[in-house]
């Protein structure tokens, strides 16, 4: 160039942007993405555009969908360009296995490598397929499959002396937890399960299809069980605090029949699960796929091929993080040693005063 020749370009230079230009020439597409990742260290999925110090799955996402060539930079800052929409919004430290993003992307080749070498290896995206272009995963979602992992001594009766590591769930008390699991089945007006949500708020109605404590097994000499709920949707905090409420029955700290005062209009105080053991599992589309699964063009959002995957990756990254962080950080140890602060029982005496001197 000083010498007054134009200077010759790298050939991988030249390459990408060869790449580069096809790209922009593509058609963008409306697809959904199958993400897993693990959700410690993050402020939850949602991206909060102009507050980076709180870091969000999504900044990382939007990131590797920029550096790949599926999406232009300014989409990245404003995400309406691209349609975007995640099924669900997992909160601060929250994992998944089968969360689902829907947007309009230019379907590169090998778009999945692609988008995966930009990203940090405790995120992945695991399958990708086309949907109609009116789709719109939040809207389209008929209900949503959580899980929650915890240490089962945390059904350990208050009046007992328990050895975290030692403690073993007996078959009795995960009938009870059972019992108390299943009464959250049906419409109920979870109000006391969130906050800023009053009880005639109409969006406070949920409706749960399935609750459950599965068999409990040992890692790393402690032992674990998993709850699975199934509902259409969830409100903040909802999930963790239904647990909460059944840790509290079951450790002897609140009566059984809270949980029905819990639904009714008085303000109850519900205690709240740590984050660390919730994750999202699955998302259905059942209407959807019955509509568009079968009509030649568009494939059904069932992720079968994808189920070893998405087992891999809880394997490698959810499990051990739940586990190590619960050894390090004690979060449920700790947490229960807040119950006994909770006040189970004032709003309800409060009405039986109220009754006995009436105004």
């Amino acid at each position: 160039e000083e010498n007054g020749h134009p200077s010759k370009k790298l050939k991988s230079d030249a390459d990408e942007e060869d790449a580069e230009d096809q790209n922009k020439k593509l058609p963008k597409r409306k697809i959904v993405l199958l993400m897993a990742y693990s959700g410690k260290g993050y402020h939850g999925m949602q991206r909060n555009v102009g507050s980076s110090q709180f870091k969000t799955i999504e900044d990382d996402l939007v990131c590797a969908l920029v550096q790949s060539g599926c999406i232009p930079e300014n989409h990245g800052e404003d995400m309406k360009k691209m349609s975007f929409q995640r099924c669900a919004r997992t909160d601060k430290g929250v994992s998944a296995a089968g969360q689902i993003v829907s947007l309009k992307v230019r379907l590169i080749d090998d778009i999945l490598e692609k988008i995966n070498n930009h990203l940090p290896s405790h995120i992945r995206i695991l399958g990708l397929k086309r949907v109609t272009g009116g789709f719109n995963s939040k809207n389209k979602c008929d209900a949503r499959t959580y899980s929650y992992m915890l240490p089962t001594f945390a059904f350990a009766h208050k009046d007992h002396e328990v050895q975290e590591e030692l403690y073993r769930l007996d078959r009795e008390t995960l009938e009870r937890v059972n019992q108390l699991l299943a009464c959250y089945k049906g419409t109920h007006n979870f109000h006391n399960f969130t906050s800023q949500k009053g009880p005639r708020d109409p969006s406070a109605k949920r409706y749960i299809m399935e609750m459950y404590c599965g068999e409990p097994f040992i890692r790393e000499n402690m032992e674990f069980a998993v709850i699975q709920v199934k509902g259409q949707s969830f409100m903040m905090h909802q999930i963790r605090k239904m647990i909460g409420l059944v840790i509290a029955i079951v450790k002897g700290y609140a009566a059984e029949s809270i949980m029905e005062r819990s639904w009714g209009e008085e303000k109850v105080d519900v205690p709240k699960a740590p984050g660390l053991g919730l994750v999202l599992e699955k998302v259905h589309f059942e209407k959807y796929n019955r509509r568009f699964g079968n009509d030649g063009l568009h494939e059904p959002l069932e992720w079968t091929e994808e189920e070893e995957k998405i087992a891999v990756f809880k394997e490698q990254y959810i499990y051990p993080t739940i586990i190590n962080t619960e050894r390090e950080e004690k979060s449920m140890a700790n947490w229960l040693k807040t119950l006994p602060i909770h006040d189970f029982n004032s709003s309800a005496v409060e009405v039986q005063t109220n009754n006995k001197n009436p105004k």
